[in-house]
């Protein structure tokens, strides 16, 4: 049987960042709930989704902008390195695997009903 770790994220996408062959793409999940009052409060969460895959990552450059509610879905891993003093840090990587864009579709449907209504 084979074993793993995933992650799902739907949110919002913040920024892109190139590092080394990786895209990164910071995506915001809405944590909010109502107060006391019953107003909705909000309370995003930033989390930095990591892409390997250059075809995933093409995709996305071309695909995704600030703002778009996105899907990601891929594996988790805990990493470590050795700091500056010589001591352990440990972190997670969310190796995004797929990447969806439910805005990117959104705008497709109202530009062909536009087009359909010319």
């Amino acid at each position: 049987m084979r074993t793993f770790a995933q992650f799902e994220i739907i949110g919002r996408v913040g920024k892109h960042k190139e590092v080394g062959n990786t895209l990164r793409v910071s995506v915001a999940a809405e944590y909010g709930r109502k107060d006391d009052k019953g107003e909705f409060q909000s309370k995003p969460y930033w989390n930095e989704v990591t892409i390997f895959n250059e075809n995933v990552a093409k995709w996305v450059r071309e695909n995704t902008q600030p703002g778009d509610i996105v899907r990601a879905f891929g594996t988790v891993r805990q990493t470590s390195w050795e700091n500056k003093e010589g001591g352990t840090e440990y972190g997670i990587t969310m190796a995004a695997e797929d990447f969806d864009n439910f805005s990117h579709d959104e705008r497709r449907r109202q530009a062909r009903k536009a087009q359909q209504d010319q």
